[in-house]
């Protein structure tokens, strides 16, 4: 039987494909937007911005929230939230800086801060999986009690490395011109790509966080799925507290607070939708451009430190009211 198409259908209509409206172009390009505006507002406003120096110390500080925001992404595609991660960043810098301080290899303490990040993921995942406690309190309860151990650990004062620290190279070098920390920040971002977009384990992650139950019927394990993307998002951030501790080259108790925050604002900016299911890794690398180049510009502007507060948590605020309108749309 054939279809009879309208008089003044346009071939694109008659194919059964429409145009893309304003909405799907704004989703799709609308982040790059935002950035490129913010970029060109900033060099007006602040003409330092485009200084090379300025850009190598916007390039490492967006490093370490990209780092520590690519984990996030992880478990807020499965629909949950990790608040423990900055208080990961300052025990993990601390503790590759005692290991550092009691005369290990570099490797060695290297390894040991990102591990300390990965244990306390770990037991976050097996609380949220398997004991079905919620997310936020779970994670609530770790920012704290990471943050004591912190302070636990040096007393309360900031831990100097002994001597030239063995692994500097991964917050103040550079490999082939281009900082070191960059570096860690574009091969992080690319595993995480492949895990999300080439493995089975990916897929997972969004079925996950897509419908839980559906998922569950369909024979994925969702508690396996949810213990690893928290062991992940722990690992990243004890690798953004190494990262962290080799910049200053001491071990700060205090290193990450709020940084969590920096992380959500980055990957809900990035488009990851904070109820699960949708949202794409690159988004999160932009969203934490667009955090990094706000906080740098306002610091440049002289804005006292309070203002800066209360800016980053009006922007953390609207990027979640648009994600919950989106969802409301749809």
């Amino acid at each position: 039987m054939t279809r009879t198409v309208p008089a003044g259908t346009s071939a694109l209509e008659r194919s059964g494909r429409s145009r893309p409206g304003f909405g799907q172009m704004w989703d799709r390009y609308g982040i790059i937007i935002v950035l490129l505006a913010m970029v060109a507002l900033m060099a007006v406003i602040a003409p330092n911005f485009w200084s090379l120096s300025n850009g190598f110390n916007v390039a490492r500080a967006v490093s370490i929230n990209a780092v520590l925001a690519a984990g996030m992404t992880l478990v807020i595609l499965t629909g949950g939230i990790d608040l423990s991660v900055g208080s990961i960043i300052g025990v993990a810098g601390v503790t590759s800086v005692l290991l550092w301080n009691g005369g290990t290899p570099t490797l060695v303490a290297v390894l040991g801060g990102i591990l300390v990040g990965a244990a306390a993921g770990l037991l976050n995942g097996l609380l949220v999986a398997y004991l079905a406690l919620p997310a936020f309190i779970v994670t609530l309860g770790a920012l704290t009690y990471l943050r004591g151990t912190a302070y636990a650990l040096t007393d309360g004062q900031p831990l100097i490395a002994e001597g030239q620290l063995g692994f500097r190279l991964l917050g103040n070098g550079n490999i082939a011109a281009i900082p070191s920390p960059v570096v860690v920040m574009v091969i992080t971002y690319l595993a995480v790509w492949f895990v999300l977009e080439r493995t089975t384990f990916g897929r997972h992650v969004y079925a996950v966080g897509g419908n839980v139950e559906a998922a569950r019927l369909a024979g994925i394990k969702v508690k396996r799925v949810l213990l690893k993307v928290y062991l992940l998002a722990g690992l990243t951030a004890g690798l953004a507290g190494v990262m962290f501790a080799a910049r200053v080259e001491s071990g700060q108790p205090r290193a990450g607070e709020g940084y969590e925050l920096d992380a959500i604002a980055a990957v809900v900016l990035g488009g990851t939708s904070l109820f699960g299911g949708r949202g794409r890794i690159h988004g999160t690398f932009v969203g934490a451009l667009i955090i990094g180049v706000l906080s740098n510009g306002l610091v440049l502007m002289n804005v006292p430190f309070f203002t800066q507060l209360i800016i980053k948590g009006v922007v953390i605020i609207v990027a979640v009211a648009l994600d919950s309108l989106k969802n409301w749309r749809s």
